[in-house]
């Protein structure tokens, strides 16, 4: 690989456009960053590579600022929410015609439809985890605690009902108590899930309940997840939001959930007695 050859990250919200960046300059790519405004941080423009801000339905622009810079592989890393692509976005023309295109309007039907165009156009969409493989979640137990007889159970319900909403599109994660469905993801991510699972169990009558109050989180892929965009993500900040809904036991799929940053998720997880298992 030539020393000079240019990478074009497309930069979402969170840490993952950073993790990426970090690690495409210690394999000597070149960054060229196209931020998002509804999303990206505004620190990216001191990681010291050239950033052009752009809004999520400028499509041509981002075309231009890569082709310009003479980038001809990309990756896509930071969360876009899924609300922000329905409510923020105000398409150009060339997304314009793309979205009449779609027969549907989900994320991956858009993002792939996104990233074919981007492939016409001569630059390719890599994998999100291209350069991150060791922050993926490798199989087995992560925390020193290990997943109970209860958990166990939780974690292979929600894996049943897990996959059939990833079938459709719904979510990746579902949060379960006593073989019980809590709470599903839909639009609003991982973390609103697990908050909203947290009120539910307390708004119970804590004499009438017969659910037990610790909650599992399963977070999965998609059954053809394409690793190029939405890929699963963990970080630090899921566990603080777990433990204070009560949940004792996160499930991740081995291989293709990104812990975002690294042994510090499973230190806090294992600060907060909380089971991590990867299978």
């Amino acid at each position: 690989m030539s020393a000079q050859e240019k990478l074009g990250l497309i930069a979402g919200n969170g840490k993952f456009p950073f993790l990426v960046l970090d690690a495409a300059r210690a394999q000597g790519y070149e960054v060229v960053v196209a931020a998002i405004k509804e999303e990206a941080s505004p620190e990216i423009e001191s990681c010291g590579a050239a950033v052009c801000w752009l809004s999520l339905g400028e499509l041509s622009k981002l075309i231009e600022t890569f082709q310009h810079a003479g980038v001809h592989r990309a990756i896509m890393a930071g969360q876009v929410k899924h609300k922000q692509i329905f409510s923020s976005i105000r398409p150009d023309w060339k997304l314009a015609k793309l979205l009449l295109s779609l027969t549907t309007r989900n994320t991956d039907s858009l993002l792939g439809a996104v990233a074919k165009v981007l492939a016409d156009e001569g630059i390719t969409l890599e994998k999100s985890t291209w350069l991150l493989e060791p922050l993926l979640a490798k199989a087995g137990v992560l925390t020193k605690r290990a997943p109970n007889e209860p958990e166990k159970k939780n974690i292979e319900y929600g894996r049943a009902v897990a996959r059939q909403l990833t079938e459709h599109d719904i979510g990746q994660t579902v949060v379960i108590a006593e073989s019980a469905c809590v709470a599903v993801e839909a639009m609003e991510g991982t973390d609103a899930t697990i908050e909203r699972a947290g009120q539910i169990m307390r708004s119970l009558d804590s004499d009438a309940s017969t659910l037990s109050r610790a909650l599992t989180v399963v977070k999965i892929a998609k059954p053809n997840q394409d690793m190029r965009f939405d890929v699963p993500v963990i970080g630090v900040k899921t566990i603080d939001v777990m433990r204070a809904a009560g949940a004792t036991c996160l499930a991740l799929d081995a291989g293709k959930c990104l812990l975002l940053d690294g042994q510090k998720v499973i230190d806090a997880a294992d600060a907060a007695e909380i089971a991590v298992i990867a299978s």
